[in-house]
């Protein structure tokens, strides 16, 4: 059994305005016209159901600040199983806090039901490690309840279907208006009770443009270590919200700012302290930038690709190790490769699929190096050549010095068959001499 919350947790960040607000439809710019067809109806449903419903979250947000939102979620006094009786397509997931995914044909709106106050829960409704919560079925009542469960202030507007106007009860439009992402409650409560918030914290800012509140951000230094708690399998989808959200520039300088990136990427990060201005340093930042450029122009990215640069500067020191030990340079980059990954999934985790791609993203590096004979024309016609040679191009604009090998290659490509020979030809491809045999010697 669920329980329901008795009462409200009392804020205890001191900035927190607790003072509801609510803005009439002449006094905000949220129109029905912009919100999804299927957003609409679940919140019509449960009116006329005789429950309470809101749009809350991202939506809200970003239909405030003139944004086009990324999905809708609704909140309602309604259980699980309501929600499930009134749609047909309503299906219930999660673990640590039950909800219903709604769909409309490819569009998904989630419906939870109000949070409780996590100090009334029973012990088998409430658990947690380290005062981090693993499990939280806390039901509440009111609107009242549910608003200091969410993260932030901006995340914490609530549009109401009734009358079509905007409740604010933590500060949120204040905090919108100024361009502060603020954690609702106490900053060291709230990253103990989930740190993956300090990560989401540097998404919404590198986002939507903002900095963080003064008592947000003064309590991230002391918090970050609790990074390490987390399974690499649940960071590894933060950092594809990080790093594949159109802002990627700037939530890596965050993520450096507040020394939250050695919890992702230590050995890369080591690299960066290093030496700052370093070409493995340029290269991850052209490769972020390369990343939201193709997002704005609305291209495919991969995985693959992103982690193979984050990694390049711990696979270059591993690399350097190996062939200090007599390794070839081919062996030496293999062998790197596969050593940094080991390690990594200890703290983000990587598909094998992305991580077998991003290893031979690596392993071509020095193959790239070959333009002699039938080789190149081999390495042209390999899956994963496109994807190496990009890297290539990467490596060469961020300061490595191997602009004629990235330039050689490029003309290569462009060339037809009869070009390609010629320009093979060009290198001074080696021919193997001949062996004379050696005359037997006259028996005396």
């Amino acid at each position: 059994m669920l329980n329901r919350a008795r009462r409200p947790p009392v804020p205890k960040d001191s900035d927190t305005i607790s003072q509801a607000t609510r803005i009439p439809r002449s006094e905000h710019s949220i129109s029905r016209a912009d919100i999804s067809g299927g957003a609409l109806k679940v919140l019509y449903t449960l009116k006329k159901a005789g429950f309470e419903a809101y749009l809350v979250g991202g939506g809200v947000r970003d239909l405030l600040l003139g944004r086009e939102p990324k999905d809708f979620d609704v909140v309602t006094d309604a259980e699980p199983g309501a929600v499930r009786r009134l749609f047909r397509s309503a299906r219930l997931i999660g673990r640590r806090f039950r909800l219903a995914h709604v769909r409309f044909g490819p569009e998904i709106i989630e419906v939870a039901t109000f949070r409780g106050a996590i100090e009334d829960a029973d012990e088998a409704d409430r658990v947690s490690v380290n005062g981090r919560i693993v499990r939280d079925n806390v039901y509440g009542t009111t609107v009242e309840e549910d608003v200091w469960r969410r993260d932030f202030s901006v995340n914490s507007l609530y549009y109401d279907i009734r009358d079509f106007s905007v409740l604010d009860l933590t500060g949120g439009m204040a905090d919108l208006e100024a361009g502060i992402l603020r954690i609702i409650g106490d900053p060291v409560r709230r990253y103990r009770e989930d740190p993956v918030r300090m990560l989401r914290a540097v998404r919404f800012a590198a986002k939507l443009g903002f900095r963080l509140g003064g008592e947000t951000a003064a309590a991230i230094p002391a918090c970050a270590p609790m990074l390490a708690e987390i399974p690499p399998a649940r960071l590894y989808e933060e950092v594809l919200k990080l790093f594949l959200g159109g802002a990627a520039v700037q939530s890596f300088e965050l993520l450096n700012h507040y020394d939250l990136f050695k919890y992702l990427f230590s050995e890369s990060a080591a690299r960066f302290d290093e030496d700052p201005l370093s070409p493995a340093t340029r290269l991850v930042l052209q490769a972020l930038a390369n990343t939201d450029k193709r997002i704005q122009e609305e291209k495919p990215v991969t995985p693959a690709f992103l982690f193979a640069a984050l990694l390049w500067p711990a696979v270059q020191k591993d690399s350097i190790a190996h062939a200090n030990r007599g390794l070839t340079t081919m062996q030496a980059v293999d062998a790197a490769g596969m050593d940094v990954l080991a390690r990594q999934v200890s703290q983000v985790s990587l598909p094998r699929r992305f991580s077998l791609a991003a290893r031979e993203i690596w392993s071509l590096q020095p193959r790239l190096e070959q333009r002699r004979g039938k080789r190149a024309s081999q390495l042209v016609g390999r899956p994963r050549f496109r994807a190496a040679y990009d890297f290539l191009l990467l490596r060469a604009e961020a300061g490595e010095d191997i602009a004629d090998r990235a330039d050689w290659w490029t003309k290569f490509q462009e060339m037809d068959d009869a070009g390609r020979k010629a320009a093979l030809a060009g290198t001074g491809s080696r021919r193997r001499r001949r062996r004379r045999r050696r005359q037997p010697q006259a028996q005396p």
